[in-house]
């Protein structure tokens, strides 16, 4: 097949595929999809998530991170067992990590507190960044900014905001995660994406969230991804197989 892509989020190892994740790689690949990313939740998903990666190597590829909407009392801990598992082995990316303060800002002050901890150990390890912004865009860039001395590398995972928006991350260096929101009639990404260049975008489905149409709230997959790519290819008037050529570039930057 001419057309291969690479899903840089999602989340295959949850219950949500416990009984067809074979047949769901399989269908994937038969849609050109050749790389899985995998991002982490916490401590309480790294067991699955470990496993995932050893059932497909080569495949799959497992990050390490504590995901925002996951920063409660134990953040700390957690924070931890993030660290230890950063000095014990090699993994894609620091991910999922940033800010959610769309359900709950109790923790906010430690959601900040652990996003910016994360991203020190990214540059301490060399490894790019997958970030969580629901609600909280503005704020991550602010913080990445920061931090970017020229080093960071990653992405703004489910990139859904504005073209200003849009414009920042792209001058911080990093990547725009493209998934199945851009199928989705009301929600504006399109006419952003319309104007940012492929040379800023990578592939995502964050399965088994965010189902594109035709699919959309139903469980998403990994080879619903050729409808990002459908409508990436109408905005921008190339073939699927270009888009797969230039983003699936983009990513092996990302996690070279």
């Amino acid at each position: 097949m001419s057309e291969t892509y690479i899903d840089t989020h999602c989340h295959l190892y949850l219950s949500e595929f416990k009984h067809d994740l074979e047949v769901v790689i399989q269908r994937a690949e038969g849609e050109g999809v050749t790389k899985f990313y995998l991002p982490a939740i916490d401590s309480s998903t790294e067991e699955v998530l470990l496993s995932v990666e050893g059932q497909f190597p080569g495949k799959c590829y497992a990050m390490m991170g504590l995901h925002p909407c996951s920063v409660k009392e134990n953040y700390a801990e957690e924070l931890r067992w993030v660290e230890q598992w950063l000095k014990r082995r090699e993994f894609a990316a620091i991910g999922e990590i940033g800010l959610d303060f769309y359900w709950d800002q109790t923790f906010k002050k430690e959601q900040i507190t652990s996003f910016e901890q994360q991203i020190q150990w990214a540059l301490n390890y060399d490894r790019p960044i997958v970030i969580h912004s629901r609600n909280a865009v503005d704020d991550c860039i602010d913080i990445v900014m920061e931090q970017q001395l020229g080093e960071l590398k990653g992405i703004f995972h489910c990139f859904s905001g504005t073209y200003e928006q849009a414009r920042l991350i792209i001058k911080a260096g990093l990547y725009l995660g493209i998934g199945g929101v851009i199928t989705y009639k009301n929600a504006g990404l399109a006419e952003v994406i319309s104007k940012i260049p492929l040379e800023h975008i990578v592939l995502e489905t964050d399965a088994p969230y965010l189902a594109p149409v035709p699919y959309r709230g139903k469980r998403n997959e990994s080879s619903y991804l050729k409808y990002v790519v459908e409508r990436l290819a109408l905005l921008k008037n190339v073939t699927p197989a270009e888009v797969g050529r230039i983003t699936s570039m983009n990513a092996g930057k990302v996690f070279s």
